[in-house]
């Protein structure tokens, strides 16, 4: 299983699917992060977090803890 986190500054990936329950779950979801969706990492901080995207358009910073439930190939 790969996740967001494992991914490559300057490469997309596609979520496959979100792991993790109730809120944290929905939070992922309404940021517009869901299956199918197309995920560009821009930049990962120095020590690893928070993470930079690109999705749907917009820049979104993401924490380690949420970018690992984030199932993506």
């Amino acid at each position: 299983m790969n996740t967001l986190k494992q991914t490559k500054v300057g490469s997309s990936a596609r979520v496959v699917k979100l792991h993790g329950e109730g809120a944290v779950k929905r939070r992922i979801m309404d940021m517009g992060i869901t299956k199918g969706t197309e995920i560009y990492v821009r930049k990962v901080a120095p020590l690893g977090d928070p993470i930079e995207v690109t999705v749907r358009g917009y820049e979104l910073s993401l924490r380690k803890a949420d970018a690992e439930m984030i199932e993506v190939n």
